[in-house]
């Protein structure tokens, strides 16, 4: 939930009818409902539509490289670790724990001598449509408005990539922290990481060494061919690869029927009657949808929440994080980062960038009053390794409040049924398909490394 940071003059006359407990702005469930549909309409919320298609055989390819360690330098961590079908498609940690680790979840922990991932992994529903433009917490990916796309790689992001999923797909593999490796790594059969020795700028590659150790096993070399029967076998890149894993998590994590949606498309009994006070305060009072609005409810847009700052910090500025300003330099940037979507949010915690939050009710109540929920910040909920990476320097402090919105400044009032309805409402945004993923993780892989 964000607050406003942008106005939305057409509903200033419907919020401020709205000011009074939800029940006064409609007592029958018939005009709570016309509420809501007013308040939805004017953010031009509509049903998810119909799930993107893709070849079969481009899925399954996708699925088998999603869930195979191979594509690690020490072979040790696959993209399933940290965003695993029995996890909400995260890995319920509040910054990740990359390669090097030991376990499966909550249980993960540090491999000797190994850094935490400075943030926390998202969940990958719904990414495979069109409207989405941009891809992680710095919208390092992007889709500009006028065609073209931003990505690290600059020069070196190889052509053939039509969607920012797909581009998202091509750099977890490069991040040291989290799949890469070291200098010095040897991988799980004692052999030296060849990725690792890599210089970091040199992106092509990285990517060139992986497409072929990938194509080593004639598994992949079949499947690739099936795939892509269009492309000569030396012609095949890493962002083939990306193209799979991309397909696949479009195929696998798109649902499309949670109680929201069924109501958005006429059913008025699939949401309950608290669920639906929260959607007008979501819509109206809470003014949540300034920044979580649209049919993704996401604007895709980076804004400064002063989310207290957990895990190692991120690149020149650690360890703070300052977001958003390390991809621009753009000092309006600092600390910002961008709205999450909200599709299955209940089972997808810990919250924020790094994972501050482990409930959606302590998020929600940070938004209502960031100023106060910075400073009286308590890390208990946290994992000791964790909590004791929590920033609070006067510096940092003062630096973060600096860059809150003025409109986020003044404390927003909800009652505790409010906010209590409010979380009913965001439990209402998950499609109960989205937590039955078991049948997704294969037996076996082609690299016959063990599967998470």
């Amino acid at each position: 939930m964000h607050r406003r940071v942008a106005g939305h003059p057409a509903l200033f006359a419907l919020t401020l009818t709205c000011l009074m407990p939800t029940a006064a702005c409609g007592d029958t469930a018939e005009d709570v409902d016309a509420q809501l549909a007013t308040l939805v309409a004017a953010y031009d919320v509509a049903p998810l539509p119909a799930k993107p298609a893709y070849d079969a055989e481009l899925v399954e390819l996708g699925r088998l490289l999603f869930f195979d360690p191979v594509l690690s330098g020490n072979r040790d961590i696959s993209c399933a670790t940290c965003h695993h079908t029995r996890l909400g498609t995260g890995d319920e940690l509040s910054v990740s724990v990359g390669t090097g680790g030991h376990g499966l979840g909550a249980d993960r922990v540090l491999g000797a001598g190994r850094t935490l991932v400075p943030r926390n992994a998202p969940e990958i529903y719904n990414r495979g449509y069109a409207l989405w433009t941009t891809m992680f917490w710095d919208m390092r990916v992007a889709h500009r408005a006028d065609g073209t796309f931003a990505t690290p790689a600059g020069a070196q992001l190889p052509s053939g990539l039509s969607h920012v999923l797909e581009m998202q797909a091509m750099f977890p593999v490069t991040s040291r922290d989290e799949m890469r490796g070291g200098v010095d790594d040897v991988d799980v059969d004692g052999q030296p990481n060849e990725l690792g020795q890599v210089d970091d700028s040199d992106l092509t590659t990285m990517w060139d060494l992986l497409i072929q150790r990938v194509l080593s096993f004639d598994e992949y070399a079949d499947r690739f061919a099936r795939a892509f029967p269009d492309v000569a076998p030396a012609k095949l890149g890493f962002q083939h690869a990306a193209k799979a894993i991309a397909a696949f998590e479009a195929d696998a994590f798109t649902f499309t029927d949670a109680p929201f949606d069924r109501w958005l498309r006429g059913d008025r009994g699939a949401m309950s009657a608290q669920a639906k006070r929260g959607a007008v305060i979501f819509y109206g009072k809470g003014d949540c949808a300034s920044c979580h609005g649209g049919t993704l409810m996401t604007d895709q847009r980076a804004h400064s929440l002063c989310a207290p700052q957990i895990g190692p910090g991120k690149g020149d500025a650690a360890p703070w994080d300052v977001g958003r300003e390390a991809i621009t330099a753009d000092p309006q940037d600092r600390f910002a980062f961008r709205t999450p979507p909200l599709r299955n949010v209940d089972h997808t915690a810990p919250y924020m960038h790094d994972g501050a939050y482990t409930t959606l009710e302590a998020a929600v109540r940070h938004h209502l009053d960031p100023i106060a929920a910075l400073e009286g910040y308590d890390t208990s909920a946290l994992r000791g390794d964790v909590a004791e990476t929590f920033q609070h320097s006067a510096d940092l402090m003062q630096q973060m409040l600096a860059t809150l919105p003025e409109q986020l400044r003044t404390p927003m009032h909800l009652s505790d049924a409010e906010v209590s309805d409010l979380v009913v409402f965001l439990g209402a945004l998950t499609d109960p398909a989205s937590l039955r993923l078991g049948q997704l993780r294969p037996v076996a892989v082609p690299s016959g490394l063990p599967v998470d």
